[in-house]
Order: C-alpha cells, then structure tokens, then sequence
C-alpha cells in the first residue's frame, strides 16, 4: 500500500518535489526542535558566568536592594558596603554593554515576581545616543522570550523579523554556545567571580588625569528617554524607592555630558533623587583607585559605595 502511494507520486514529478521539501522540511524542524531544546536546558543550567547572572536577575533575586546598569554598575556597587550600612539584602543586576532598554527589560520581569524596596540605577556617559548597536544587545535576552511575555515588545526591537526568527528553538541560542559550555562547568566561576553579581576589578591605573574630548549635543535616541522615564515611572508607581547615580570617571571634561543632563531633568519632574560623581575630585585626585579610565578596581568601588549609602541614608531621613 505505502509502496503504491510511493510510485504514484514519482510518477507526478510535481508532487514528488513537494513530497521531498515537505519531508525536508520536517527534518529541518526536528533537528532545530531537539538541539533548540538541548541548549535551552543547558543555557539554564549554568552554574557561573554573564548568562548565569542574568537569569538570576530575572528570575531567582528577591533581593531588597537591586543595582541596575552596564558594566560600571556591575565593577562599582560593592554588596558588603550596603548591606552593613543598610541592613539589606542586595543584588547586582550589571550587564557588560546594556542599555537602559536591557535595564527595563529586566525591571519588568523583576516586578512580576516581587516588589524591591530600593533600587540604583547608575547611567553612563552618552546614555541616549543613537547607536545601532545598543538593539543587536538585545540579543543576550532572546532565550527568555518564550517564557517572559513581559519582555516580548522589548525582545522585538532587535529587528523587524524576530518574532518570526524566534519561531527557531535555535535561534535564541546561536551566539551563546561556548558560553554556554563554559557556563557549565565550575571554570566560569573561577575565571570571573562574582559577589551578588558584583564583579571587583584589581588591576590599578597608573596614567595621569587628562582631559577626553565629548560633543555638546549628538544625536539622541528618543526609544531610550522613553525607556529611562517609563523605569522611573513604573518604579514610582511599585512604591519602590529609586536612586539615579552617574558613578567615578578618570579624567576632566569641558561640559556637563547631554544624557546627563537631559537623565537629570527627568529625575527632577519625578522628584526622584540625581547624584552625579562622574568627575567627583575624590575620585580623579586618585588614579589607584581606577582600573581604568572608566571602572573602579575594588578599593574605588568600596570608597563609592559608602559614599553612595551615605546619599541613600541622609534622603532616606529627610
């Protein structure tokens, strides 16, 4: 019987091709459908690294104070400073090269699960500007698209075609695979150590302060403004106590930067609290306390911190 329907179809080259593609097609979606879903297991199955910090942020912390921000929210919040001054629990959800749309991404995702009492947002330098790259990063929260709808509107900016792309069980994963086979082993640990996501930087900068050349005005991406207002709001309406922090740079500037300022106005129309210390003298009289020009090593991030829980307490008893 199946022998016949065979024949018959060969005999009929059109249906033949299609036969063909069709079952081509079904391989295609059972071999995508089995390594999609052995690296899905995997990639939540890390035991260290940027990935394994992620999920935490997004699924496991309860944490009642949670840092936000790039890398120098990651290198610059030390957890013991805060939790001796506060008497809080804390968690550092810092990304390498996120943007404030990662940053919201990963509040909303928070705040399905539980209320935070206090969070620090720390901004960077040029925050806003336009820069095709800050959508590509949105890459590092595709494997949460099926399982957090919350975050679907966000995971979509990466391109018109990724809600068709995610179709793919693959396709959230295609870019991670070495981290995800270092990620679970115990190498991803030791390599970058972590202290509630908190990572300390050790190396010292030894180079004298110089004067590093900013534009006045470049030009702004409207979507992360209206990311920065809409954190700020939802924070406000979650009765969580938010904080707007610009931490330590080396090095003199001619102006104040225009994500700064614009950052700034905005915390004023919320009456939420804006503390700059991106040229704090404190700071840059001190090149021992930098790793670089732009992070803190462990020593800076001690210092700010207790400067940073000083600002939190006195507003606290205001």
């Amino acid at each position: 019987m199946f022998n016949s329907i065979i024949n018959k179809i060969k005999k009929k080259p059109a249906y033949f091709f299609l036969a063909k593609l069709l079952a081509f097609l079904l391989l295609v979606f059972a071999i995508d459908y089995a390594v999609g879903n052995l690296l899905h297991y995997f990639y939540f199955k890390q035991k260290g690294g940027t990935e394994f910090r992620t999920t935490f942020s997004i699924d496991n912390t309860k944490a009642d104070v949670l840092i936000f921000g790039s890398s120098r929210a990651n290198h610059h919040y030390h957890p013991y400073i805060f939790e001796e001054s506060l008497k809080m629990t804390y968690y550092n959800t810092g990304k390498d090269g996120s943007s404030i749309i990662y940053q919201y991404a990963v509040l909303q995702s928070v705040l399905k699960r539980y209320i935070p009492k206090l969070i620090i947002l720390d901004i960077v330098n040029k925050e806003f500007i336009e820069d095709a790259d800050t959508y590509d990063r949105i890459a590092s929260l595709l494997p949460y698209y099926d399982s957090h709808p919350e975050m679907r509107r966000i995971i979509e900016l990466k391109s018109r075609f990724e809600k068709y792309k995610l179709v793919s069980k693959i396709y959230p994963f295609n870019s991670a695979v070495l981290k995800i086979a270092t990620g679970n082993t115990n190498s991803s640990k030791k390599r970058n150590p972590d202290i509630k996501g908190y990572i300390p930087l050790t190396r010292k900068w030894n180079q004298p302060l110089t004067e590093y050349v900013s534009t006045v005005t470049y030009r702004l991406d409207y979507k992360k403004i209206a990311f920065y207002e809409a954190f700020i709001r939802d924070c406000e309406k979650a009765g969580i106590q938010l904080f707007i922090f610009v931490s330590p740079y080396f090095g003199k500037v001619a102006h104040t930067d225009y994500s700064f300022i614009i950052a700034d106005g905005i915390a004023q129309k919320y009456n939420i609290p804006f503390y700059d210390f991106s040229t704090d003298s404190l700071f840059t009289s001190q090149p021992s306390m930098f790793a670089d020009i732009r992070h803190l090593n462990d020593d800076g991030a001690k210092l700010y911190s207790a400067k940073v829980a000083d600002k939190v307490i006195n507003h606290v008893k205001k």
